[in-house]
């Protein structure tokens, strides 16, 4: 699932409209995420593009991924814990 919130969360960087997309910012998107969906894990790495098809392919699965990460990051754009905050320079 991480991999795929991953994905989700790149595609759509710059329609969530967030004033800071440092590491740590969208570090904590994907962390609000993966913790408001419920997990799928695999044993096997060969399986994750099989994975990530599922959810590509299911448009209601896609949407909710979608739907929690314009979420978080509407959490986290309101309540950024960066260094940016303090220093906007370091953006």
């Amino acid at each position: 699932m991480e991999i795929v919130v991953k994905d989700v969360i790149e595609k759509y960087k710059k329609e969530l409209n967030m004033s800071c997309t440092c590491d740590h910012c969208m570090n904590d998107v994907l962390a609000m995420t993966l913790n408001n969906l419920s997990p799928q894990y695999i044993v096997d790495e060969a399986n994750s593009a099989y994975i990530r098809a599922i959810h590509q392919a299911d448009r209601q699965g896609a949407t909710a991924i979608l739907t929690k990460v314009a979420w978080a990051a509407g959490v986290v754009a309101e309540n950024p814990r960066c260094e940016n905050v303090n220093n906007p320079s370091n953006e």
